[in-house]
């Protein structure tokens, strides 16, 4: 194995780099290359969110993880080492204690490591770029470190660029939408909705992000009551229009999705940000003496943001 200086090879890696369009591109190129480099079955890019660990990009020779797929974060490897409780590389990974009790290492077999820190613009932690391997590797490899960890520094950078790109994306797709939009209340109409869910979708995939998806209908009988009082119907549904602008973030999408059916897709929001958007939601209808029912779900790369959705609409409760 030819030993190649990691100053060097940022040199070659940045002049090929300016082919990559993307962080995904990018990704995809560095995982090829260590596993090239330092074999390892498994190599990939992950992303955590709260105790999700998700597999972003991988380079799999027999370990048989899909991009998607989701684990337990204070079960890893990448945990330990991210608090300092293990090195970066370790060739033979049982003689480090907090790797051989990582419950990662008891459901899939792993001697040797690689990991190193992924990065935002404020330096928190978006994820991992890692490598396992079923047997132990030569103690050469830890003269490998400041290549990957030059690598991982470059893909960070990559990342918060793109970010940024991504946030300024959104919001050109919600403008570009605005021509899609329900006449009575102007929010986005059901058209609108699905081609931003989709975009949203993208984004989610290719970065990881946590997303929530909330569906509101009015009241039945109110709305049955309102039938053949079409201004008090309008009226009723531009008051719901009104309360859930409000409760909404100004990331979020709103939509009219149906006669008396409403939906807010909550983008870069977790769990906890879900459910306070669902509080403002019941509060601001409540104010509004808007009878409604809400359900929400939160996005699993399992099943996307469809699956959110179609999941929020079976979780409508009554409030």
């Amino acid at each position: 194995m030819r030993y190649i200086d990691p100053g060097e090879f940022l040199v070659r890696f940045d002049l090929h780099a300016l082919f990559f369009s993307d962080f995904e591109t990018a990704g995809h190129a560095v995982l090829a290359f260590l596993h090239q480099r330092l074999g390892f079955d498994l190599w990939m890019i992950t992303r955590t969110e709260g105790e999700d660990w998700i597999v972003l990009q991988r380079e799999d020779q027999g370990y048989g993880v899909e991009p998607g797929s989701v684990f337990r974060w204070r079960d890893s490897f990448c945990s330990e080492m991210v608090k300092g409780n293990g090195p970066r590389i370790a060739p033979r990974s049982e003689a480090v204690p907090a790797y051989v009790a990582a419950p990662i290492g008891h459901q899939v077999p792993i001697q040797a490591y690689v990991g190193t820190p992924l990065v935002h613009a404020d330096g928190s932690l978006f994820g991992t770029l890692c490598a396992i391997h079923p047997s132990p590797q030569p103690e050469s490899i830890v003269g490998e470190q400041a290549l990957v960890e030059l690598l991982g520094a470059m893909l960070s950078t990559l990342l918060q660029t793109e970010l940024r790109a991504a946030a300024e994306t959104r919001r050109a797709e919600q403008l570009e939408a605005e021509a899609m939009t329900d006449t009575l209340t102007g929010l986005y109409n059901r058209q609108g909705w699905n081609r931003l869910l989709a975009a949203e979708e993208d984004r989610c995939r290719r970065y990881g992000h946590p997303a929530a998806v909330l569906v509101i209908n009015l009241d039945a009988s109110e709305c049955a009551g309102t039938a053949q009082d079409a201004p008090a119907g309008e009226a009723l549904r531009l008051r719901a229009r009104v309360a859930l602008q409000e409760a909404a973030r100004t990331l979020d999408v709103v939509a009219r999705l149906d006669e008396a059916e409403f939906g807010i897709l909550a983008a870069e929001c977790d769990r906890e940000g879900a459910n306070a958007l669902v509080a403002r939601v019941r509060e601001a209808l409540e104010n509004a003496h808007i009878p409604a029912s809400v359900g929400v779900a939160m996005r699993r790369p399992s099943n996307g943001l469809l699956g959110a959705w179609d999941k929020a609409g079976q979780r409508l409760r009554l409030d």
